[in-house]
C-alpha cells in the first residue's frame, strides 16, 4: 500500500502508528494510515484484517478538575 521512501511500518509491525496519514476526520475521531490501519484518537486501532487493538493511553496520566 504505501508508497513512501522509506516505506512506512506495515500493519503488523509495533511501530505501525507512524505511517502516513492519507485521510484525516478529527471531527469524527479517526486517521486511515498508508499501511491501512484506522488509527482512532483514543489511541484503539482497527487493523486492515479485522483485528482490534484496544486503546492503550500512556499510563500515569490524570486530569485536575478545578472550581473557581
Amino acid at each position: 500500500m504505501c508508497q513512501h521512501q522509506p516505506p512506512c511500518p506495515s500493519a503488523d509491525s509495533s511501530d505501525r502508528e507512524a505511517a502516513h496519514p492519507v485521510a484525516h476526520h478529527p471531527e469524527q475521531g479517526w486517521s486511515l494510515l498508508c499501511n491501512g490501519v484506522l488509527l482512532f484518537e483514543d489511541t484503539g486501532e482497527l487493523l486492515p484484517d479485522g483485528q482490534v487493538i484496544a486503546p492503550h493511553r500512556p499510563d500515569g496520566t490524570t486530569r485536575v478538575a478545578t472550581t473557581v
